[in-house]
């Protein structure tokens, strides 16, 4: 184990937000289907290959299939977010919108079916599924629009849901998901290999489990049907309400994970671990509302610490929006504010919070935000008021305002959220 570094040795700010920086470009890296999809590939088929999938890695787990099997014969389509696409030379790549689908995304999913029928035994598809599947792999089911579709995905990004609960509405509602593309694709073998973006890996969950069967099927979704009522239309409530009818068997399909939230996270605390901080580890799989959470992590902050400590977490909150009209903001810069307001301009206390995809919900181009000891102390010189943007929820606009929005871009993969919380103690 590498000795802990002397604390004595003063921690500038510079020092802190650049181990913090590290720390979470390494858990990305970790999770770039370029560098760790490969050993996953079965032997290539006798027969034909077709590559589909969905998701914000969708396109550069194409490219790595691509890379990994130059003489294969490949065919397909995979769906990525405007913006996730990426360039491929025999698999389809096609742009949607997330998180709300549009046109393109159930364009998207018809090719995709398309691509998987009349398919033989000695075919394999291979499925490669991220998180932000559900948004750009988006068919309606039977007797249900496009606008029915975005009418309940709107009303799913307020209402503070948890993933789990919003999936399982969302496969209610769809004709390619909870398995669907499966069962389109018998008798070939289907292979899927995903990026877990879900607390848990729970692979239903991801994007919505198109080649996963609905493990909600029967369930009785008519209390969170009844929470939506009035933001959606009365045929997707009447869909809802009921369980799902009989499908077509989906067959047992091979699941890899090639990365998950927690294999990232380790790659991070080996950064810190390396520059002498002691890592305590907190989860990988913690949701919960995004600003009590923050007020939570504050207290384990300001406890006396021996050491410089980290606090490394992953999964994923919510913010449900009530009674505004919202701002700039996500889930990791209302949980950063959230943390700075509880800390109070405590010295010797850092953070980073952030999406491991690049896009922190509306938080207006970041992937999420820095916080130092004096973020209070400068926004209040720039005029702006700490707690009156957490309630807007206008996070966003707070950090950027002061410079301490992280701006990095798509990352083209996504294993959650990203929090890290660096305590120095005075020397």
């Amino acid at each position: 184990m590498t000795p802990l570094a002397d604390h004595s040795v003063a921690w500038t700010d510079e020092k802190a937000r650049a181990l913090l920086r590290r720390m979470f470009d390494a858990a990305v890296d970790a999770a770039d289907p370029r560098k760790v999809l490969a050993p996953h590939l079965p032997a290539p088929p006798q027969g034909r290959c077709v590559v589909v999938g969905a998701g914000k890695a969708a396109a550069t787990m194409a490219m790595a299939v691509e890379a990994a099997w130059p003489d294969v014969e490949l065919t397909g389509t995979v769906v990525a977010p405007y913006g996730y696409g990426g360039s491929t030379d025999r698999i389809n790549v096609r742009e949607a919108s997330h998180p709300v689908p549009d046109a393109s995304s159930e364009a998207a999913a018809r090719e995709i079916l398309g691509a998987v029928a009349g398919l033989s035994p000695q075919d394999l598809v291979l499925s490669l599924i991220s998180g932000g599947g559900s948004s750009v792999l988006a068919l309606p089911v039977e007797g249900l629009t496009l606008t029915d579709k975005q009418q309940v995905n709107r009303a799913l990004l307020a209402s503070g849901l948890d993933i789990r609960t919003m999936n399982a509405i969302r496969r209610r509602l769809s004709a390619i998901k909870g398995g669907k593309l499966a069962a389109a694709a018998a008798p070939a073998q289907v292979i899927t290999l995903a990026i877990s973006d879900i607390p848990g890996d729970d692979v239903a969950a991801i994007a919505s489990g198109p080649t996963i069967p609905d493990p909600d099927a029967g369930r009785d979704l008519t209390p969170f049907a009844d929470l939506l009522h009035d933001h959606i239309s009365r045929a997707a409530y009447d869909r809802l309400v009921r369980p799902s009818g009989p499908a077509k068997e989906v067959p047992e399909v091979d699941v890899r994970l090639i990365a998950t939230p927690r294999g990232c996270l380790e790659a991070a605390a080996q950064v810190a671990h390396d520059a002498g901080v002691e890592v305590k580890f907190l989860g990988d799989d913690l949701e919960g509302e995004s600003r009590d959470l923050g007020t939570e992590m504050a207290k384990l902050a300001l406890a006396p610490v021996e050491q410089p400590t980290l606090f490394l977490s992953g999964g994923e909150t919510t913010v449900t929006l009530t009674g505004c009209t919202p701002g700039r903001g996500g889930r990791n810069t209302e949980f950063t504010l959230s943390l700075a307001i509880a800390l109070g301009g405590k010295e010797g206390i850092w953070a980073l919070a952030a999406d491991t995809d690049g896009e922190d919900g509306a938080s207006g181009g970041g992937a999420g935000a820095v916080m130092a000891p004096d973020t209070l102390a400068r926004a209040k010189s720039a005029g702006l008021d700490a707690v009156q943007h957490l309630e807007r929820h206008d996070s966003g606009t707070f950090f950027d305002g002061i410079g301490d929005l992280l701006k990095t871009g798509p990352t083209l993969t996504n294993v959650n959220d990203f929090r890290a919380i660096l305590v120095v103690p005075k020397r």
